[in-house]
């Protein structure tokens, strides 16, 4: 039996094609999901592991390709974090709440840390979406704390958010130094 030389060439341009494909994949280091984040502090959308490499090229084209089609459908969306916010959230509550959401969420906290009581708690619900809402409740005060200079106060707050029936909970230290006289996320 003999192949004819264009054949050949072919297999070989479509091994070499291959070979371009498999070798990244198989090369370079697996990162985690935790791993992966964005510039401003975002997880970045998770990778499964572990698949066969034409697995994972056809789940890539597929998944982009109905990616654009659906948006974010079916998960939790990831939003970009307002600069208006980063003094009074953390990135675990910012990156799954929309923009005027992490107002709300803002406002909630500068709400509670005006009352300076342990166990304040300010709801709020989002305006955008119908399924979503949160919760800031301090949990501790500090009058006194280490390492800040005199006349500070630092509280322990936590955050609840609720997206799509999912809770988020994220624990933040904000702290008043004077001459300010808001509390900032420490």
């Amino acid at each position: 039996m003999s192949i004819n030389y264009p054949l050949s060439r072919t297999l070989a341009l479509f091994a070499c094609f291959g070979l371009v494909i498999a070798v990244p994949t198989l090369v370079l280091p697996a990162t985690s999901a935790a791993a992966q984040a964005s510039s401003d502090g975002c997880e970045a959308p998770r990778r499964s592991a572990g698949r066969g490499i034409g697995r994972s090229i056809l789940g890539n084209v597929l998944g982009n390709t109905v990616g654009r089609a659906s948006g974010a459908i079916g998960s939790i969306a990831r939003f970009a974090i307002s600069s208006q916010v980063t003094d009074a959230l953390t990135n675990a509550i910012a990156c799954r709440l929309d923009e005027p959401e992490q107002m709300k969420a803002k406002e909630a906290t500068l709400e509670a840390t005006r009352s300076e009581q342990v166990g304040t708690s300010v709801a709020w619900t989002s305006d955008t979406r119908s399924d979503v809402s949160g919760t800031t409740t301090i949990v501790a005060r500090d009058d006194a704390p280490i390492g800040q200079p005199s006349g500070s106060r630092c509280m322990m707050i936590d955050d609840v958010i609720i997206v799509n029936g999912e809770e988020t909970v994220a624990q933040k230290r904000m702290c008043r130094v004077p001459p300010s006289v808001r509390y900032a996320l420490a």
